[in-house]
């Protein structure tokens, strides 16, 4: 009986994790909106998805490296541990998304609503985000970024090492 549970529990550290949905990630490589969507490790990198939606979904470790976001919706999302260097985000919506770890050096984030989001570790050297809403020193003081991050008057950020 011992083997048998031992060999039950083996094969369940055999399934594979549950990782991206490949029929997903392709529709949003393509363009489209995936509200909800599992696009771990996606890539969509140097693409213009201007006003897409994406609510609420998994886009842990994505890379959304120099492409077009303006206007989008990730409220609610998973965003850890992106990659979103230098790519543009004007008035996209990171209401409550969980951007942990999150590379955001010199991003464009002009009227980005981050009201509510986790900015745990999020890197946002020379990241234009001025204009940005919803941000509050607290989730400021738990990310980092360098003298030419430009932010809304009153707030500061510590320096990255």
């Amino acid at each position: 009986m011992k083997s048998y549970a031992l060999a039950a529990a083996f094969s369940l550290l055999a399934l594979p994790a549950l990782a991206q949905n490949a029929a997903q990630v392709a529709h949003a490589e393509a363009g489209d909106s995936c509200p909800h969507c599992n696009l771990f490790q996606a890539n969509l990198e140097n693409k213009d998805l201007r006003g897409r939606n994406y609510n609420g979904a998994r886009l842990r470790q994505a890379d959304l490296s120099l492409s077009v976001f303006n206007h989008n919706n990730f409220a609610g999302g998973d965003l850890r541990d992106i990659n979103g260097y230098g790519a543009l985000f004007t008035g996209a919506n990171f209401k409550n998304a969980d951007l942990t770890n999150a590379t955001l050096v010199g991003s464009y984030l002009e009227g980005a609503n981050f009201r509510g989001a986790k900015l745990d570790g999020v890197n946002f050297s020379g990241a234009e985000m001025d204009k940005a809403q919803g941000l509050k020193q607290s989730q400021l003081s738990r990310a980092c970024g360098d003298e030419a991050t430009k932010l809304p008057r009153g707030l500061h950020l510590p320096s990255c090492k």
